[in-house]
């Protein structure tokens, strides 16, 4: 009999109430005075509304450079990390367990693509794995992009190795369960894996090195926490793309990685480049019209025809990634039948019956042998419904294989952190069913943990 998604699971050391968890995603708190209450109001409504697992979105391991997007939060300063113990203490007092995804961008980075970031930091330099690939360069002629990168030596990949390794002792004494690393979507780990970046002629040529060292660098550093890895597979990758990681060689990975030591593996089709791969759906029409927003664009690309450039390609980008979800199944069944440790499953999943079906409880698929993963997650659905898990999980009255999320997949929730404001639900019909749910009392109101962040638009 296949699992069921209220039942516990076992990563490495740490027992997961139940098989539903939060993906992550950007909070954009930053770390100012007020970043642990953000991320608290951010993250305790899933675990409050009976979700097992929390997933703080990618986290920067260095004080200055590798942040994708504005206001991603830092775990490099001993003062800041001890005071998100209020972030864990909060999580645990519902009986959750949550994990810090730790990430640094390389060439995705804000000193390559953000116009304004690079103005106000002149002297910020791009870390690389290798020298850019020409597709890369060629946008950089064009003056799409801005490439000076810094190829890291051995010594620097290794000293940049060993701040992973800080990073997560540090997190695991404010109280983080474990640590998820953001192995795809191409952070820097992900330009380590695949042949399209890495052209290193030393011991990091190997596609699997740096993650093999970043877990002994974590071993040593914060003891036998569990470590869980997105590992990528490149299947959307364009045919001006030759080198790639396709399906088998993302398996293999995994595959690797799971008999290194990894406590659980997040197999994730992605594209080479940063694109609407990771975020699959509808074209965000509604977020790019958003006056109040056009100077932001600006900045961030660089001039406002710049940023209708970019909104045209985002656009084109939506028609070819089609919202086949959910769509990493079959990527994560393959892993699953070659692995011992746990296999979550993200990416369009947006019905309790998906759910089932992934994790074989449903009434037609009842072995597990026939299971694509062993823990199920979402992401921007929990920007629509903070508390999300009060509506999936068989405790609730409200829960039956019908149940879906009331996310559409819009995308008006991620283009603009591109300029740094929060991931919040911006489509009116999407807040419009939230707030009728709420009124029939669904989401548990009498829970006393702190409400999300204000829509706003």
């Amino acid at each position: 009999m296949g699992a069921h998604l209220e039942d516990s699971l076992d990563i490495g050391s740490v027992t997961v109430p139940n098989r539903l968890y939060r993906a992550p995603l950007l909070e954009c708190a930053g770390n100012g005075p007020d970043a642990v209450d953000a991320l608290i109001a951010d993250l305790e409504p899933a675990a409050a509304s009976g979700v097992g697992l929390v997933f703080q979105g990618a986290t920067i391991v260095r004080e200055s450079g590798g942040c994708a997007a504005p206001g991603m939060t830092r775990v490099h300063d001993d003062d800041f990390v001890a005071r998100l113990s209020r972030l864990t203490d909060a999580v645990h007092d519902h009986g959750g367990r949550i994990f810090v995804q730790l990430e640094h961008g390389g060439l995705r980075s804000m000193e390559t693509w953000h116009a304004g970031y690079r103005r106000d930091h002149p002297d910020l330099t791009q870390l690389a794995v290798s020298e850019p690939p020409w597709q890369l360069r060629a946008l950089d002629r064009v003056g799409f992009l801005d490439y000076d990168p810094h190829v890291m030596t051995t010594a620097e990949v290794e000293a940049l190795a060993a701040d992973f390794g800080r990073a997560a002792a540090r997190c695991v004494d404010a109280g983080y369960d474990g640590v998820h690393l953001a192995g795809a979507n191409m952070g820097l780990l992900h330009q380590f894996a695949t042949p399209f970046y890495n052209h290193r002629d030393d011991r990091f040529a190997d596609r699997g090195a740096f993650f093999e060292l970043v877990l002994d660098e974590i071993r040593d550093r914060a003891g036998d926490v569990p470590v869980v890895t997105k590992v990528p597979a490149e299947t959307p990758a364009p045919r001006v793309v030759r080198r790639y990681l396709d399906l088998q060689d993302g398996v293999d990975l995994a595959v690797r990685l799971a008999d290194y030591g990894y406590d659980g593996v997040v197999p994730v089709q992605t594209n080479v480049f940063w694109d609407m791969s990771i975020v699959r759906g509808a074209h965000p029409k509604r977020a790019w019209t958003d006056e109040s927003l056009r100077d932001a664009y600006a900045e961030a690309f660089g001039s406002r025809w710049r940023a209708l450039a970019v909104r045209a390609l985002n656009r084109l980008q939506a028609r070819r990634m089609t919202f086949d979800a959910p769509w990493n199944a079959e990527f994560c069944r393959r892993v699953r039948e070659r692995v011992d440790v746990p296999v979550l499953c993200e990416g369009g999943v947006r019905e309790r019956r998906e759910m089932d079906e992934l994790l074989s409880a449903g009434e037609e698929t009842t072995t597990d042998a026939s299971a694509a993963a062993d823990a199920v997650g979402m992401a921007r659905p929990f920007y629509a419904e903070p508390r999300l898990g009060a509506r999936l999980l068989d405790e609730h009255e409200h829960t039956s294989p019908e149940t879906r999320v009331v996310c559409e997949s819009c995308n008006n929730c991620t283009v603009p952190q591109a300029t740094g404001e929060p991931g919040i639900c911006r489509t009116p019909s999407v807040l419009r069913e939230r707030g009728r749910l709420e009124k029939r009392g669904v989401y548990h109101p009498d829970d006393e943990s702190p409400e999300p962040r204000e829509t706003g638009k």
